[in-house]
């Protein structure tokens, strides 16, 4: 994806979380992994716990870098929490291009969540 489309694309994707969420400013990385993490657990209890915060970012980097095979979904545990496998190591290094993969990563699987519930509802 060059430069320009996933700027624009990544942009969108935060536009849509601020809305959807209500929230007065857009949302950065570790936020969009927040939310992907309570969607996949399917849960949302008031409030969350520090180690489980940390958790649910883990499971969002792990579901996201599922679409490039280097985690598989292993299940869930007795108490509900995804959990995956690693299938090979990481090759993308540096801060900046993981980053980019888990962008890219991301809006894909907002286009996704898109395509299951039928588009997003255009802010008036």
């Amino acid at each position: 994806m060059e430069d320009w489309a996933l700027d624009y694309e990544w942009l969108r994707v935060r536009h849509i979380v601020k809305r959807t969420m209500g929230r007065d400013n857009l949302p950065d990385l570790n936020g969009i992994l927040f939310l992907i993490g309570i969607q996949e657990l399917g849960r949302w209890p008031e409030q969350f716990t520090k180690e489980e915060k940390q958790d649910l970012i883990h499971i969002a980097v792990c579901r996201l870098l599922s679409y490039d095979d280097y985690y598989a979904f292993k299940g869930r545990d007795a108490d509900g929490w995804p959990h995956y496998e690693i299938k090979r190591p990481l090759q993308t290094t540096g801060v900046k291009a993981q980053s980019q993969l888990l962008k890219i990563n991301a809006i894909r699987y907002f286009k996704e969540l898109e395509n299951e519930n039928g588009g997003w509802e255009e802010e008036e």
